[in-house]
């Protein structure tokens, strides 16, 4: 049995085995020492025939399907793997805004009927970047990244995060706001860009919805949890108090049937090319996919030697 574990998804560790050789492979045991997690969920079930267990790594950025509450109580060292995929994600981010924005997916949708005075078919809602406000809920790295292409693109960009530096924004190009509702009431387009705890479980809510300025987009490229009810969506764009609504990520994934997703799969005249759904896919390319792996495996084989470890969450 190998010392450090591959829990899941990964079935050929060949990236793993260039970093960490013999000591890694795919057989959790008794020799267990390091974990390296991909979708699993990792708990007290889990980890209870495993005694020599002293740490675990995820793969990904987000953690919510480790117990770090459980792993504090044992002395069981937990990291994660923010510092890849970032330019794919924040990039992912960005290219919904644009097709927002600019209306390409509502173009490409409506123009199929346009049998006559073709170029005149023009989106009135459609503004300048210069006049547009984009708020980027959670401006750590991915908000960050992608507060600093906007701003490039000519867009007023308005950052709410409570849990960066102050004078943070002014690096960034961008105003801040303390106070959530701020930024909701404000922006043209909101991006949300916060990692899933328990503090954030569902707080894209009814109130949430209600507090978006009228005819304002929302895009969250991080992650399902977020959304207390995928169908206050969908109302609100039936309403028109939401413009475009741009999403890589779902409360259940593959989607399950809900007033939303209906419409999107049946391509529901009403809100065609007003709802955009990718398949949790932003993090990935060629690069981000090895940067990914080798990256967790370096901080794997750190836990192994007891050095310190990056990224470590308890």
């Amino acid at each position: 049995m190998s010392k450090i574990t591959i829990t899941d998804y990964i079935s050929t560790p060949d990236l793993e085995v260039e970093i960490l050789g013999d000591l890694v492979g795919n057989e959790v045991g008794e020799d267990t020492e390091v974990l390296l997690v991909w979708h699993d969920q990792i708990d007290e079930a889990y980890i209870k025939n495993l005694p020599k267990l002293r740490a675990v790594q995820r793969y990904g950025v987000g953690y919510d399907n480790l117990d770090l509450s459980l792993f504090k109580r044992r002395g069981i060292i937990a990291c994660n793997n923010p510092d890849y995929g970032v330019d794919e994600v924040s990039d992912t981010a960005l290219a919904m805004i644009l097709n927002i924005t600019r209306g390409i997916s509502k173009y490409n949708h409506a123009a199929k009927s346009f049998l006559t005075n073709w170029q005149e078919n023009v989106d009135k809602t459609i503004k300048r970047h210069s006049d547009m406000v984009v708020g980027v809920v959670g401006a750590g790295r991915i908000g960050g990244s992608l507060a600093l292409k906007c701003k490039a693109l000519g867009y007023n960009v308005v950052i709410y995060d409570p849990y960066v530096e102050r004078g943070y924004e002014k690096m960034i190009g961008a105003k801040r706001v303390d106070q959530l509702h701020d930024l909701l009431n404000k922006a043209d387009v909101v991006s949300i860009n916060v990692p899933l705890s328990e503090q954030t479980k569902g707080f894209i809510n009814q109130d949430f919805i209600k507090s978006l300025k009228p005819g304002a987009s929302l895009v969250n490229t991080a992650r399902g949890g977020l959304f207390s009810d995928i169908d206050t969506i969908y109302d609100a764009l039936l309403s028109n108090h939401i413009h475009c609504f741009a999403t890589d990520v779902l409360p259940e994934e593959p989607p399950i049937d809900s007033k939303l997703i209906n419409a999107w799969r049946n391509n529901d005249d009403a809100l065609s090319g007003r709802i955009i759904i990718n398949p949790h896919t932003s993090y990935f390319s060629q690069q981000s996919e090895r940067e990914l792996r080798i990256n967790a495996a370096k901080n794997a084989l750190r836990l192994f030697n007891g050095d310190s470890p990056f990224n470590r969450l308890v």
